[in-house]
């Protein structure tokens, strides 16, 4: 190996984590955005509060004893989309927009003119990443600004500044060849020349370490690439001007792609062991020379780390590399910032979790047991050993009741008759033209419910009152869909402050926290609840709100209900149970809803389960029971009602094709899909499985402020019903309308519905 001085430089820390989040603990980056977007703050303001935001996250690290810092995890939207930029890697459609940060926002979201890059998940995440495009005409071309300036900012503040970047095989490994293109990993020879002279530039800054993101390593795609690893990180780490470099592999087991990076002259290599094998690194030779970053605290979810476990983990593997350093097994984007912020918490629930705050603090005590031993933090191990022992006896999470209830559900309980059997009784009922229209459930949250939200947390009205303004909401909803036509209409959600958390609040064994944020996309805040103990349903959820629109119109009012592994998917779930029981829990719940609502005359009823790939494992050794028990857990959710009773749901921003057979399987009568940003490409999916139930492909992306015009609405249904026949094609956007305005939805929904009347018009 060639010594540099910066690498001479760079002596192995001990305490770190391997990223941050960047929204702020109140969403202030949120809203610093959403008001440059307005035009209601200017670039300067803008500038300050993500300056303020980076300063504070870098400090709490320092403060909790973190010797290295990462740096350079901020983004004003999604980490992809900065490497896309860091690479010269933008579509040329976005040229034409002089200024860098509106140019960015543009990728993101698109322009009235110009249509964003797509969007799907970060691998079995809830968190949505922008996908590159790379054509034939992409030309790679190194712009470092974003990383320099950070990285300067954090080095003049006196941080340990450790600069994290995406790796060239993630990168090209998550980006959609376009236009022909061959796939994007060809180009791979292309980027290195970039990352070498990012490298020297950090070098001449001063830099010690910096952070590769190789999470491509831990997937079954990475089984092809683990000859490119070695050959990547032996020629970057072959640079004669450098930073120590840090290879980060997380959300699952690198198996043997730890062995091809140690081979390579790569100083560290961060793995994940929570999800990944502490005998897979054991098992790995070539670490005697490394810096090996133990991810023991995890850092995608939010239960308390187990200190004397994780100490016993860290204790098998000091022989196994040159220095170990503590670390979170991926980085705390994933949970929200601090306990402190939650004043609900019953003394046990408080015990048994740990948010970013909390984890940051975790990794310093284990550190400093490896460092100092046991003795130099036995109150912490003690208080920590006291909290998780009240865990297995409580109560709540064991409810003999629901668990005998289960035992007893049967495979006739998650079939229903033939599909066609149901067709013909639910056309019998409904009575729908051809290309019928309907939106997929929320409408815009107006101003005027989210005062009434913030009126009914504070006091100033009560319950009855907060009833009476959500019901005056429905009203204006459903009077909106009859004026514009649509055929299927939908209560607007007003009542709803998200999907999952709704109903959470609603079923016993969920908390729902009051500043649990973390960053779904872009500005896109969830607040994620938290699945702690079994779930029981106590009383209908739904079912008020649904027939008191149906009650003001004559067209079906779908009920909208969330599916079990979404909920399951989009919570932070118990560790102490396999997620299929879990699942099976929410499952229960949902069928008593849905039984309750038909009940009550309800005709349509939707189930979504746009989570469904987010949680497929990453493995293909683990993908088929997945599916096996997601899907029966859903057909449980839906198999309680009659055949004339129609079953919706929904899918929406994921890569379908490795779940297509399991979407069919859902059998849902009705399957609405996004379709907009991938050109209805799921269609051919779908035939090529013989998928026979009817399916609505998303027509608009509602994720983008532009409004489409009917032409273009009429022309994406034409490229559908070359695909699906008119008998099974059904029109809709491709997700709900939650975030948009008013207007736009009105003119999107207008033309959608006159698309819609052309083709039926020319159909008969």
């Amino acid at each position: 190996m060639t010594d540099t001085t910066s690498r001479a430089s760079a002596a192995p820390f001990t305490t770190t984590v391997l990223g941050t989040a960047r929204i702020g603990p109140r969403r202030e980056l949120k809203r610093a955005i959403e008001g440059y977007w307005a035009g209601r703050i200017d670039r300067s303001e803008l500038e300050r509060t993500s300056a303020d935001l980076r300063r504070a996250q870098w400090t709490e690290l320092v403060d909790a004893g973190h010797d290295s810092v990462p740096v350079n995890t901020f983004s004003f939207y999604d980490q992809l989309l900065d490497t896309a930029v860091l690479l010269g890697a933008l579509p040329a459609r976005f040229d034409e927009i002089s200024d860098p940060l509106d140019r960015y926002f543009a990728a993101a979201r698109g322009t009235a003119d110009l249509a964003p890059l797509e969007m799907t998940k970060w691998f079995d995440t809830n968190y949505h990443y922008i996908v590159p495009e790379i054509g034939p005409d992409t030309s790679f071309t190194l712009r470092p600004e974003k990383v320099l300036s950070e990285v300067t900012e954090a080095l003049e503040a006196g941080v340990p500044a450790r600069p994290v970047v995406i790796g060239p095989l993630t990168f090209l490994a998550l980006a959609k060849a376009v236009d022909g293109a061959s796939h994007p990993l060809t180009r791979l020879n292309e980027l290195l020349p970039l990352y070498l002279d990012l490298l020297g530039k950090l070098a001449d800054l001063g830099v010690g370490w910096v952070q590769i993101d190789e999470p491509v390593l831990v997937t079954d795609a990475a089984d092809s690439l683990a000859h490119h690893a070695e050959s990547v990180y032996t020629t970057l780490s072959g640079a004669s001007h450098r930073p120590a470099i840090a290879v980060a592999t997380y959300f699952g087991d690198a198996g043997d792609r730890l062995a091809a990076l140690a081979r390579t002259d790569v100083e560290a290599i961060a793995v994940d062991l929570v999800e990944g094998s502490v005998d897979t690194v054991a098992a790995v030779p070539g670490l005697g020379d490394k810096l090996l970053i133990a991810g023991v605290v995890d850092g995608r979810n939010i239960w308390r780390t187990d200190l004397a476990s994780a100490a016993a983990t860290l204790a098998t593997l000091l022989g196994s590399a040159r220095a170990l350093a503590v670390s979170t097994s991926s980085s705390t984007l994933h949970v929200p910032y601090t306990l402190a912020a939650e004043d609900e918490l019953d003394s046990n629930l408080r015990g048994w979790l740990a948010f970013a705050s909390e984890k940051f603090r975790e990794v310093a005590t284990l550190a400093r047991a490896l460092r100092d031993g046991r003795g130099a933090v036995a109150g912490e191990f003690e208080t920590n050993a006291l909290a998780l022992s009240t865990r297995s006896s409580d109560p709540r999470l064991h409810v003999t009741a629901l668990r005998d209830r289960l035992d007893a559900i049967g495979d006739a309980d998650a079939r229903r008759s033939p599909a066609d059997q149901r067709l013909i009784q639910q056309q019998e009922r409904l009575g729908l033209p051809a290309l019928p229209t309907t939106t997929i459930g929320s409408y815009p949250q107006t101003s005027a419910i989210r005062l009434a939200r913030a009126a009914l947390r504070t006091g100033e009205i009560d319950q009855a009152e907060y009833e009476r303004r959500m019901q005056g909401e429905i009203a204006d909803v459903i009077t909106l869909q009859e004026q514009i036509g649509l055929d299927v209409l939908v209560h607007g959600e007003p009542e709803r402050n998200d999907m999952v958390q709704y109903f959470a609040e609603q079923l016993e064994g969920f908390f729902a926290t009051a500043n649990g944020w973390v960053q779904s996309y872009g500005t896109r805040c969830v607040r994620p609840p938290i699945l702690f103990g079994d779930v029981v349903r106590t009383s209908p959820m739904t079912v008020d709100w649904i027939t008191y629109a149906q009650s003001l119109t004559s067209k079906p009012v779908k009920g909208m209900l969330t599916g079990p592994v979404t909920i399951l998917a989009w919570s932070f779930v118990r560790n102490d149970q396999p997620l299929s029981a879990s699942a099976n829990q929410i499952a229960l719940a949902i069928r008593d809803e849905t039984v309750d609502l038909e009940r009550a005359g309800v005709g349509i009823i939707q189930v979504d389960e746009p989570a469904l790939r987010e949680l497929l494992p990453l493995r293909d050794a683990e993908k088929a029971a997945y599916l096996d028990w997601a899907v029966r857990a859903f057909r449980i959710s839906t198999s309680g009602v009659d055949d004339a009773t129609q079953i919706h749901t929904h899918l929406c921003y994921s890569e379908f094709g490795e779940v297509i057979g399991a979407i069919a399987d859902l059998d849902a009568d009705v399957t609405s899909i996004e379709a907009a940003r991938s050109h209805m490409e799921v269609l051919d999916d779908l035939n090529a499985i013989g998928f026979g139930n009817a399916v609505g492909p998303g027509v608009y992306d509602i994720h983008s402020p532009r409004v489409p015009g009917s032409t273009e609405i009429t022309s994406s249904l034409q490229s559908a019903l070359k695909a699906v026949g008119p008998q099974r094609l059904w029109v809709n956007p491709d997700c709900g309308l939650k975030t948009r305005g008013t207007p736009e939805v009105t003119e999107s929904l207008t033309n959608m519905v006159a698309a819609a009347r052309e083709l039926r018009d020319a159909l008969a």
